[in-house]
């Protein structure tokens, strides 16, 4: 059919403060999704000591972009999941800015818990020593960022991992 154009391939940026469930999603979606690969931006920074600074972003953004390019460029691969905190437009434009999307399909998704819940989750992993209390009062400081950034949001409040992927799945028409 001419004028018909077939994104061979879907980008789903996962985002969300701390705590909201990107990761546990993200990994649902992975076993769901055919053909898929799952990036989470934490990876890239793995390190110690842990720095942040303009060299260490700069590094960071470097290192999700090889990746994400080598996983779009992969013929093999037709999902690539890529969950970050991503709070703020200008992260996901750095990052869209470096990658070729040719044939590509990005279904852009915030995850955005209640305050409640939010605060649920993190106490949850402060216990299992995965945070540290300190991740509560950041994680809800950056909730309200989210409803400035050009995503979809989708209220965690209630769904688990499974009802959360399923959700995205829906909004990324059906697949």
């Amino acid at each position: 059919m001419t004028g018909l154009i077939v994104m061979e391939k879907t980008l789903y940026f996962i985002g969300g403060p701390m705590g909201a469930g990107k990761t546990a999603v993200s990994k649902v979606l992975l076993q769901q999704l055919p053909n898929a690969v799952m990036l989470d931006g934490d990876w890239c920074w793995v390190m110690d000591p842990f720095v942040v600074n303009e060299q260490t972003k700069t590094m960071v953004i470097g290192n999700i972009h090889h990746l994400l390019n080598a996983f779009i460029a992969e013929p093999d691969l037709k999902n690539i999941i890529f969950c970050w905190v991503m709070d703020e437009q200008t992260i996901i434009d750095t990052v869209l800015a470096g990658l070729t999307l040719e044939n590509v399909a990005l279904v852009n998704i915030s995850l955005v818990p209640s305050v409640t819940k939010l605060t649920e989750n993190i106490t949850a992993d402060v216990q299992n020593g995965i945070r540290t209390a300190e991740a509560i009062p950041a994680a809800i400081a950056r909730l309200p960022k989210f409803a400035m950034v050009d995503s979809i949001k989708l209220d965690t409040t209630h769904l688990s991992p499974l009802e959360a992927a399923g959700k995205i799945r829906q909004l990324s028409t059906g697949r």
